[in-house]
């Protein structure tokens, strides 16, 4: 048994789960974060949803977005995913001696422009400061709280025949970042990180069967469809050809030995609905960009429970698992 946490920890896949599920979740008696969603809906005089969320990318600028943006996206997403309003963001940032003022304010810029945004306010927060060598110039911790305005209906809700969407092309943060790092040509490809509150806002508003929503980060599409049907009674069937890549991106994860499904998104969403809401459902995606490339790429069956199956290019079936290892380490 591994004493030491190992990259592989932060990956999103196998390892993050196991180290949730066995070390965290028993800590933490409560039924908001034994639901394992990336926000808790919480119960009071109106229902709040709330998140926290930690960002430790390298490196901190990288084509379309960078470690600001990427903060105060990725916790507005994960409060959208409960089918809530985000209003409210906490900001605390580990700052490392010798970073440069002006990479701060860059930041701090960005950050400001990604809350307005998206129509939230930062209005907490806290700064320390470690010592040369210890933090990798910066880290950002961001909460959130946001306000219900929707009731999705669980996983329990789910049927099979449901059909599976994803709201645009999948893997472009992930490999956007990992060329920035390598500093290999990048090309077209940038990442995706945006917010997606008026997105989910306009899918909630148009139907009442949506089963499910979940912003595929770490780990990418493959391990969080892998999350719905974990000890599920359904399983996934997906079909390869009908799962959006861009070329640039294709091409760029071929050439580093990587598969756009495992790769992480910062501006995408993927959905379980009722199979008669689909196509209302991609209408209204279609009409806003954050949706453009939606497209239906699986539905629920009964067969093979509790597991994800691709159909591929060639005919065959795929069993697709859960992100195994640190393919991507420090991708968010």
């Amino acid at each position: 048994m591994e004493e030491i946490i190992t990259l592989d920890y932060g990956s999103g896949g196998k390892k993050t789960s196991r180290l949730i599920e066995k070390y965290i979740v028993p800590r933490f008696d409560n039924a908001a974060l034994k639901s394992l969603g990336d926000g808790a809906v919480i119960p009071g005089g109106e229902t709040l949803a709330f998140s926290t969320d930690s960002f430790v990318v390298d490196p901190l600028f990288f084509p379309g977005g960078d470690i600001g943006k990427l903060a105060v996206c990725g916790t507005v997403n994960d409060i959208a995913m409960c089918g809530a309003e985000p209003r409210y963001l906490s900001c605390s940032l580990i700052l490392e001696e010798g970073l440069e003022m002006e990479t701060l304010e860059r930041v701090l810029q960005s950050m400001s422009a990604a809350a307005e945004a998206a129509g939230v306010q930062i209005v907490t927060g806290d700064t320390k400061v470690v010592d040369r060598g210890r933090g990798d110039k910066l880290y950002i911790n961001t909460a959130g709280i946001g306000v219900m305005r929707h009731a999705l209906g669980g996983l329990q809700a789910v049927k099979p025949g449901d059909a599976v969407l994803v709201s645009g092309t999948v893997g472009d943060h992930g490999t956007a970042v990992m060329l920035a790092r390598s500093g290999m040509m990048q090309g077209e490809v940038k990442s995706d990180c945006a917010a997606l509150n008026r997105l989910t806002e306009a899918m909630l508003a148009s139907v009442g069967g949506i089963r499910i929503l979940r912003d595929p980060t770490r780990g990418g599409l493959a391990t969080t469809l892998n999350e719905f049907t974990e000890g599920q009674l359904f399983g996934i069937e997906l079909e390869e050809a009908a799962i959006p890549v861009r070329p640039e991106v294709q091409a760029s994860c071929d050439m580093l030995g990587l598969e756009p499904i495992y790769c992480a998104n910062e501006g995408k969403l993927t959905c379980i609905c009722a199979s008669e809401d689909a196509e209302m459902l991609l209408r209204v995606m279609h009409a806003l960009p954050e949706g453009e490339n939606a497209a239906v790429i699986g539905r629920v069956t009964e067969e093979a429970a509790g597991k994800v199956v691709m159909k591929t290019d060639l005919g065959g079936r795929r069993i697709l698992q859960k992100l195994a290892g640190a393919q991507l380490p420090r991708i968010c």
